[in-house]
């Protein structure tokens, strides 16, 4: 796509001074929630907006630096905005050399089902790096997780190494307890990932007991339902990385008294 970019230019600016100017004023990174798209021949800013499932109010919004968006130039980059995906489905950026196909296998979807929850894009034959195309759950996000397991909803910036991390797990323990997702390396905000409980070894030290935690509880509440000092409690659950963030059916070792 540069070099594509980079012929189309040198045409234009062999052809007209005043394109000179405006590809060259050009930004080179679109904000944040657009991905660039290198203007064709026979493009307008309604056709654009229509390829891409926008409002043309969102594209010319996206667009300042464009001064009369009623004339556009091939070579020309304009900031197209991502399309919101609906529930049930999240947001992947299309990286070069991707399609629809090749996609749909990645997260384990028939083609059909992502073309179908993918109306904004006319021709699913043909994307562009940056763009995002929303991609349907493989199956539905359990309702409970395995005995020995709690589920954990997914976070921004989250990644399996993390969350083996904050849960006090070892990452090939957290990755076999997740069949259902095919690529480890690609969790998404929304996904119910499967946490082994920990300890890690299974089993409490001596002198503690198995505590399962229940919705509502704090390691503060933990503590006191069970004449304990928060600190003990603490020290006597290493494997806890966050003692603010406990889930419920976590496994916590409680002191004995």
């Amino acid at each position: 796509m540069e070099r594509k970019e980079e012929l189309i230019q040198e045409q234009v600016l062999q052809n007209d001074p005043e394109d000179m100017m405006r590809v060259s004023n050009q930004p080179t990174v679109c904000q944040a929630g657009t991905f660039r798209y290198v203007v064709e021949r026979g493009d307008t800013m309604f056709t654009i907006a229509q390829r891409f499932g926008v409002s043309l109010q969102a594209l010319i919004q996206a667009n300042p630096q464009i001064p009369d968006p009623s004339r556009i130039r091939p070579g020309q980059i304009v900031c197209v905005p991502f399309f919101n995906c609906p529930t049930n489905t999240f947001s992947y950026i299309v990286q070069r050399g991707d399609t629809m196909f090749s996609i749909a296998q990645m997260f384990g979807v028939s083609l059909q089902a992502l073309i179908q929850a993918n109306p904004q894009v006319r021709n699913p034959n043909q994307l562009y790096p940056g763009q995002n195309v929303c991609v349907t759950q493989a199956e539905p996000p359990p309702q409970t997780c395995p005995p020995g397991t709690f589920p954990y909803t997914v976070q921004q910036g989250d990644t399996m190494f993390l969350i083996a991390q904050r849960f006090g797990v070892s990452l090939n323990a957290l990755i076999q307890a997740n069949p259902q997702i095919p690529n480890p390396n690609l969790i998404f905000p929304g996904q119910i990932v499967c946490v082994p409980t920990g300890p890690p070894s299974g089993v409490c030290p001596p002198g503690t007991f198995r505590y399962t935690v229940q919705p509502g509880d704090t390691m503060f509440l933990i503590a006191r339902r069970f004449g304990v000092s928060l600190d003990a409690l603490i020290r006597a659950n290493p494997q806890i990385a966050d003692p603010n963030r406990i889930m419920p059916g976590q496994i916590v070792c409680v002191p004995n008294r």
